[in-house]
């Protein structure tokens, strides 16, 4: 039995979770597997509950559950609300108490949809990389981290950039250890020509390198490592990098493929000593798309691509995620489109329809 607690959130996350829950019943009663389904609130909705963007029941939910299988928050509807209780408060708790340290962001291209990208076809068909973000510390969490008033109309602002040895080791190793089901090839991105975390970076990737021998390791630094992405970007199979740049390179990454719309994500954290199972969270890049929630047209694709992500990493499920992946693949190839990644001559459909149509090709 593997424990599943889905939190749908806020907007389209709501509606594009049905899609999937449809999936996850098949499964169980197929009898693929058997997963255990409980449901919880996050974001506004959760705030609208309980006064919080997650409440501490929900969280001992996610705690005990083998993975979380999460929507979007957010919405207009709560901009007002106090910062520290704000929608996205609750997946940043959820990171921050977990520990979900790597954060794994695909960039993959569909053939069917390689003419969307901004980029020649040739530049991005058949493009797969996967991008492995340090995701709790950096400059994002190093203190100080203040705006202080120098009188004068001046004002300072500081963020500190900081990084322990193994901080940088254990990240390095989420990425060797994926690029050995993958390509076996991993370029780590800093800026170590400027940076002192970089040097430290560059220093502990390099020792970490040595116990992987198998692949075929790059330092590159974070600027060019954008500039590539752009020139040639099927040279990447595994980039590694630190929260500021893997924040910037995985956004990068994911406009290559045509639409940020389409693309999963999945949030790891450290292997228990005792069981080696890891913490996760799923949820796709996209946001909760408040002008669209409702109206049924929202694209459920990134949802299960970040369930795909799930069987894969959480469950060792790898048949089942091919598998899933192979379906969403197939319907595109069909022609069946939402209305975000609309083209000309290519059937447009609603959220039930697309889910319905992958549903139907898994299953087959």
């Amino acid at each position: 039995m593997h424990k599943l607690f889905l939190l749908p959130g806020d907007g389209i996350g709501t509606e594009i979770m049905a899609q999937v829950e449809r999936l996850i019943e098949w499964i169980n009663a197929e009898g693929h597997a058997e997963f255990e389904i409980d449901r919880g609130l996050v974001g506004g909705c959760a705030y609208d509950a309980h006064g919080q963007a997650i409440s501490d029941a929900d969280m001992a939910k996610a705690m005990a559950a083998d993975a979380i299988i999460f929507g979007a928050v957010g919405g207009p509807k709560w901009d007002a609300v106090p910062y520290e209780v704000r929608p996205e408060a609750g997946l940043l708790r959820l990171r921050k108490d977990l520990g979900l340290f790597a954060n794994l962001r695909p960039a993959i291209c569909y053939p069917s949809l390689a003419d969307a990208s901004s980029l020649k076809r040739e530049l991005v068909e058949g493009l797969d990389i996967l991008i492995v973000r340090e995701l709790t510390g950096g400059v994002y969490f190093g203190e100080p981290k203040e705006i202080t008033d120098l009188g004068n109309g001046q004002k300072r602002a500081v963020d500190t950039q900081v990084y322990e040895s193994y901080e940088i080791d254990r990240i390095c190793r989420v990425a060797f250890d994926l690029a050995r089901t993958r390509g076996k090839k991993v370029h780590s991105a800093d800026k170590k020509n400027v940076m002192k975390s970089g040097v430290l970076w560059d220093e502990v990737a390099h020792i970490a390198a040595k116990d992987y021998p198998d692949i075929e390791f790059h330092h590159i630094l974070a600027d060019n490592a954008a500039m590539q992405l752009v020139r040639n970007p099927k040279q990447f199979d595994v980039m590694v990098t630190d929260n500021l740049f893997g924040d910037i390179l995985s956004d990068a990454a994911a406009m290559l493929t045509g639409s940020l719309g389409m693309l999963p994500s999945a949030s790891l954290g450290a292997p228990d000593p005792v069981t080696g199972k890891r913490k996760a969270l799923y949820e796709p890049v996209h946001g909760s798309a408040p002008d669209i929630a409702g109206k049924g047209i929202a694209n459920p694709i990134a949802m299960f691509a970040s369930f795909a992500m799930a069987l894969r990493y959480s469950f060792g499920m790898v048949d089942l995620a091919t598998r899933l992946e192979t379906a969403i693949s197939a319907v595109l190839d069909q022609g069946l489109r939402t209305a975000d990644i609309a083209q000309e001559g290519k059937e447009t459909v609603g959220t039930e329809a697309m889910g319905t149509a992958i549903l139907k090709q898994f299953a087959a």
